[in-house]
């Protein structure tokens, strides 16, 4: 199977976003995919700001988009666009980083008047940076996710069905890569 990056392009540590992706990592897994994770939140605020390539943090980012097959970007919404956070990284990686990538893109946010988000700010920008397959992704409202005491993540009904059909799709295409690219025998 493939091996998947998944970013969360949230700020905060207790975010809804990177709760998600956590989630639907584990979906992934369960179907068979290698899932590293990235909270670019963890990368060194200077590193980002400063648009500091040589930075081991943002080299180390850039391997990671490097060896995988497909990326899960995960954002929340801010004034109808992708985070500031994401940017910063996307703003770092090479221009054609996701070349050949087959990428989900999910964003949360609070409230519906954000829906369109996905197609019109991030898409485009990853289109530009060459994936190969964008796969529709999926708008969550964060009042349809839940977080347990123990950080376990509920979703309303809807939004779990949702979620597991762009989620196993994005898979489906995966494997469908791995087979088309695998050496013949």
């Amino acid at each position: 199977m493939a091996t998947v990056l998944s970013v969360s392009g949230s700020p905060s540590p207790a975010s809804r976003t990177a709760r998600l992706l956590r989630h639907l990592d584990e979906r992934l897994r369960d179907q068979g995919h290698d899932v590293v994770s990235l909270d670019v939140r963890t990368l060194p605020a200077h590193a980002l700001l400063g648009a500091d390539f040589g930075h081991p943090a943002i080299v180390g980012a850039t391997a990671l988009f490097e060896r995988v097959e497909g990326v899960v970007i995960g954002t929340p919404i801010y004034k109808a666009a992708y985070s500031g956070l994401l940017k910063s990284l996307l703003d770092l990686l090479p221009q054609y980083a996701l070349t050949g990538k087959t990428v989900l893109p999910l964003a949360t946010g609070g409230s519906v008047a954000h829906v369109l988000a996905i197609d019109y700010a991030l898409r485009p920008v990853l289109t530009s940076m060459g994936a190969a397959h964008v796969v529709p992704g999926w708008f969550t409202l964060d009042k349809d996710i839940t977080v347990g005491e123990d950080g376990a993540v509920s979703l309303t009904a809807g939004t779990a069905q949702a979620l597991a059909e762009v989620t196993d799709r994005f898979s489906a295409v995966l494997r469908d890569r791995s087979a088309v690219l695998a050496p013949s025998a």
